[in-house]
């Protein structure tokens, strides 16, 4: 804001608020990720963060590609489907819940196995909304990826546009409600 004021005019509040929203998204993102692995039951809570982007948008882009026929918002993403969309949430949800009843039939730790489907949801969720905004922000701009720091994949937002604010969410709701309770 310093700079903004100082310059005359020649810095508009509209660029001061895409640099501030721009650091917040990327700094909370990552800095929730080591939160969750440092919090409680981080070793196990971590994985999620990821998981849950991962299977999404993979359920989102198959059952889409096979069964999409309405369009989700082709404005900003002209491919993803309503169809692919429902089956991204389901099948995280399914996820999250294989998850943690894998890890306690491993022994590793009892989670609550309702709480973590419900999670998987709301995660699924914040996912997509992740990934349709950086289409936004891209086609808002007119480029196609972030940077070319992984070859044919983009830069590093592109790898992390879902994982940032799903690790956000999930730092959230984690230090909400302790989801290592064991359900009777």
């Amino acid at each position: 804001m310093a700079f903004a004021v100082m310059s005359k005019g020649a810095i508009k509040l509209e660029q001061v608020a895409e640099a501030f929203f721009t650091c917040l998204y990327v700094n909370t993102g990552f800095s929730s990720l080591i939160l969750l692995r440092d919090g409680p039951q981080g070793k196990y809570i971590f994985i999620l963060a990821f998981l849950g982007p991962w299977i999404s948008d993979s359920f989102a882009y198959f059952f889409g590609r096979a069964f999409g026929r309405h369009k989700l918002i082709p404005e900003v993403s002209p491919k993803k489907t309503v169809e692919g969309c429902v089956a991204g949430i389901l099948f995280c949800a399914l996820a999250y819940m294989a998850y943690a009843l894998l890890l306690e039939k491993l022994g590793f730790v009892e989670l609550n196995v309702v709480a973590l489907t419900v999670f998987g949801l709301v995660v699924s969720v914040v996912s997509q909304v992740g990934d349709l905004s950086a289409s936004f922000i891209k086609r808002e701009y007119g480029i196609k990826d972030y940077g070319n720091l992984f070859p044919g994949h983009g830069g590093v937002l592109d790898r992390f546009d879902s994982v940032l604010p799903v690790a956000t969410i999930l730092m959230i709701l984690i230090y909400c409600y302790d989801i290592s309770k064991v359900v009777a």
